[in-house]
């Protein structure tokens, strides 16, 4: 294993994550989340550049598990930080499903 028993990164880049929601907020209030949990060490929260599926966002991906995560809202990051960040049982509302329509996602088409 890495560093980091969890590392979680959040779009903050591309064309629409950061039109779509505070993203650097974000950022900060897990960052908030995981140090008032005593978590710092365990547990990083990292900005990160575009995840290429531009109008899903704002989008976090979740490491070492591999759970991404779509249309995320700030009302939503206290239960992903608690259920998952926290306590590694991911929120499956919120939980990004391949097939999902964005400008930069390859989606595979039906066999003829």
């Amino acid at each position: 294993m890495g560093q980091y028993e969890i590392h979680v990164f959040v779009c903050t880049g591309g064309e629409t994550c950061p039109t779509q929601g505070d993203t650097e907020k974000y950022v900060k209030i897990l960052r908030a989340g995981v140090s008032q949990a005593g978590k710092h060490r365990e547990i990083r929260i990292n900005k990160s550049g575009c995840f290429s599926q531009c109008g899903n966002g704002p989008m976090m991906v979740v490491y070492p598990e591999n759970v991404w995560y779509c249309s995320v809202q700030e009302s939503d990051l206290q239960e992903i930080l608690e259920s998952h960040i926290l306590g590694g049982k991911p929120v499956a509302r919120l939980v990004y499903r391949p097939g999902v329509p964005g400008p930069n996602q390859i989606v595979e088409r039906e066999k003829a």
